[in-house]
């Protein structure tokens, strides 16, 4: 049996983030003492080393309690997370998308202003840069 401090130890987890998983039910210890302390069964090093792990896959905490509510049911859990890794490679694509259109959008206004002189600086306007998309996109709506 470990107490929490061994735990911590053990697996490089704050004490703080281990009662956290406790809370979630992600860790359960095995007994608490008449003092309080709680006692950890050898296998929650195990445990704890695959939350952190599975957080380096970006799973949340979500996902990963369901990942062990799937297994103590008795299903097959590597199905579970391929098709949750599939939906992440997904959303990633879809994310990866949109910030090469972004970079895009900004190469094209660094491109033009290259040429822009700069403002005052007791201008009225802050930036005629910003200022000038401002009126565009104005134009546009109109």
């Amino acid at each position: 049996m470990l107490k929490i401090g061994d735990l911590k130890e053990r697996t490089g987890v704050k004490v703080s983030t281990l009662r956290y998983y406790e809370s979630l039910g992600l860790l359960q210890p095995a007994l608490r003492s008449d003092s309080g302390y709680r006692y950890f069964h050898d296998n929650a090093v195990q445990r704890v080393l695959f939350i952190k792990k599975a957080q380096t896959l970006n799973f949340s905490l979500t996902e990963i309690q369901e990942i062990f509510n799937s297994h103590n049911r008795g299903t097959a859990v590597c199905s579970i997370v391929k098709d949750l890794i599939d939906r992440k490679i997904s959303h990633l694509d879809i994310e990866i998308q949109k910030l090469l259109e972004s970079k895009q959008r900004l190469e094209s206004h660094r491109e033009r202003w290259s040429t822009y002189p700069e403002d005052l600086p007791n201008s009225e306007s802050v930036c005629t840069l910003i200022e000038e998309l401002i009126s565009l996109e104005a134009s546009t709506v109109n």
